[in-house]
């Protein structure tokens, strides 16, 4: 990897975790910089959890990584200044009332924004005095990231954070973050299986397998390098030649993605498109089976 930069927040260099004889990590290296919406996609057990749980300082690890230039692990009280985390919403108290909560929140975190809280809360159906264990899990989402929304962070960490919500909440959710929250000097990090719904809202992404990052790209530069051809059925055997990273077959049509060959050759094979981070994840993870 290249030299840090005042733009990087997150620079990991041949991270390694181990679980007895299990690496959760293998020596995946990745940058996040400022201004980036990073998805971080893998199949389950994958490492995505383990890798989050490095960066926000809650388990030791091998290998270097810098969170705003800090070891996260080492100097988590200081790291976590800047860096503010959403999991599953069921981490949040039941018994707790939202204005305590709010209060809170003032009282542990120094960026901490009552004023902002409030006002975010005031756009929900959501009552000061209600305690979490009346809310629904739609609605507790929406006080999780009012809360997170009212920290002054230049790192944001989602994992899983639509986890068992329907599709309005989950369309108000990142909608909201948009909007609301994101701006060119913050960062965002997410880990979904539901790559179709961040899609559009990505700058950068990381695939990982087996501890590895498998891909690390722009979404720019994934429209560069990869390519999607519905093949012209006298043309298989020479779209085959040019070893396809992925063949499948949808309605009687073949359908082929392709990596770093021109489009314009690509073009005389029939239809071309730009692939959904899906079908690339899909393709990328059989081509990097053992």
């Amino acid at each position: 990897m290249s030299e840090a930069s005042s733009d990087d927040v997150v620079v990991a260099h041949n991270l390694v975790k181990k679980y007895g004889s299990v690496r959760a990590l293998d020596g995946a290296s990745f940058r996040v910089r400022r201004g980036q919406i990073t998805g971080l996609i893998g199949p389950n057990g994958a490492g995505k959890t383990t890798a989050l749980k490095a960066v926000l300082g809650l388990t030791p690890f091998d290998g270097d990584l810098r969170v705003m230039g800090k070891n996260p692990f080492r100097e988590r009280a200081r790291v976590m200044e800047d860096v503010s985390f959403v999991a599953d919403v069921a981490v949040l108290p039941k018994w707790i009332r939202v204005h305590q909560l709010v209060q809170y929140c003032e009282s542990v975190h120094p960026n901490f924004s009552r004023e902002k809280a409030e006002a975010h809360l005031a756009r929900t159906q959501i009552k000061p005095k209600a305690r979490v264990s009346t809310l629904s899990k739609g609605m507790v989402a929406q006080l999780h990231l009012a809360l997170v929304m009212s920290i002054d962070a230049k790192l944001l960490v989602l994992d899983e954070p639509t986890l068992g919500l329907d599709i309005l909440f989950r369309k108000a959710f990142y909608e909201t973050l948009l909007n609301d929250y994101y701006d060119n000097d913050r960062s965002i990090i997410i880990t979904t299986h539901q790559v179709e719904e961040i899609e559009p809202i990505l700058t950068d992404l990381l695939f990982i397998q087996r501890g590895r990052i498998v891909l690390d790209s722009s979404m720019d530069q994934i429209k560069d390098r990869f390519c999607e051809v519905m093949v012209n059925a006298d043309r298989v055997a020479e779209a085959r030649a040019l070893s396809p990273m992925s063949e499948r077959q949808i309605m009687g049509k073949t359908i082929m993605l392709f990596k770093d060959i021109a489009r314009d050759r690509l073009e005389t094979l029939g239809e071309t498109h730009n692939p959904g981070v899906s079908d690339l994840f899909v393709a990328t993870m059989q081509e990097d089976a053992p």
